[in-house]
């Protein structure tokens, strides 16, 4: 199995064969771009130099435009395992994938494992693998911690999970063997970007409102104080040349927050709320420096 999977890999990191793969994210991610991804490819500079995408999260634009030699970083380490697997060893995950089974007792299993002492002796593989089992089925594919960095978002009850995205895990690690991966806050991109490179930034969102925040995606709170650092960035990486465009939402906070900037509001799908009447329509804002 390791070596057709390998052929695989030979056939996508052929330069014009690669052009013509479709890659997907993989993971359903708390604020992933999949719904706004028209709205931003509107907005992509005409011409640019390095990729470069911090907040990686789901990595929506990053598999859509497969940009060569790009940069992704996050803060969480389990979701930078898994992109580290998926670019060396996509055959390894894939195996670990199929022993999965979709049952609660399998599921909270596999929950709970990171509780216990011998979690830290697991593999790097069999991390990922659980990573991606616990989104494919746990409910309303919800990455959410707790305090202490524990995953815990219930069982979901799917008949038919996609669990193993086989031919799209295989072309993503074609495109992750030419990437950069860091963990790493958002501000490691100061030292990297050069003048004539692109950044997307897509932090956590300023809560429309008291009861509206979800900011916990790692054990970390994205606060305002945070806001006001990658604001104060945005203005450094401009005086430097490079281009970022930002997301974020519409709020009196960011547009006053980047009022110099070329702020425009689009539309976009509510992605995470568990009443389907609380999801629907709503306005954020593209912010760019160009």
């Amino acid at each position: 199995m390791i070596s057709l999977i390998r052929e695989q890999l030979a056939l996508y990191n052929i330069e014009k064969n690669f052009e013509k793969v479709v890659c997907s994210p993989f993971l359903k991610w708390p604020g992933g771009k999949r719904q706004l991804l028209r709205e931003l490819l509107k907005r992509l500079p005409k011409t640019y130099n390095r990729f470069f995408e911090p907040f990686f999260g789901g990595g929506a634009l990053f598999f859509k435009i497969k940009p060569e030699y790009g940069y992704i970083s996050d803060i969480n380490p389990d979701l930078i395992n898994l992109y580290e697997v998926v670019q060396d060893s996509v055959e390894e995950l894939i195996i670990s994938l199929k022993q999965h089974k979709n049952t609660e007792k399998h599921f909270y299993e596999l929950r709970s494992a990171d509780r216990s002492k011998e979690y830290k002796y697991w593999s790097k593989v069999e991390k990922a693998s659980r990573l991606i089992y616990l989104n494919k089925t746990c409910f309303n594919g919800l990455y959410r911690m707790n305090s202490d960095g524990h995953f815990n978002v219930p069982f979901g009850f799917y008949k038919k999970p996609n669990i193993i995205d086989e031919d799209n895990l295989i072309a993503c690690s074609a495109l992750l063997k030419k990437t950069e991966i860091a963990l790493a806050s958002f501000e490691a991109v100061e030292k990297k970007a050069q003048k004539g490179d692109f950044i997307y930034f897509d932090p956590p969102y300023v809560p429309l409102n008291k009861t509206s925040s979800f900011t916990k995606y790692y054990k970390d709170d994205f606060d305002l104080d945070a806001q006001f650092a990658l604001r104060e960035l945005c203005n450094r990486l401009t005086k430097k040349g490079v281009n970022f465009m930002l997301s974020n939402s519409y709020t009196d906070t960011v547009k006053e927050l980047y009022k110099s900037y070329n702020v425009k509001i689009v539309e976009a799908n509510r992605a995470i709320n568990c009443k389907a009447n609380g999801r629907g329509k709503i306005n954020e804002l593209i912010i760019t420096n160009y």
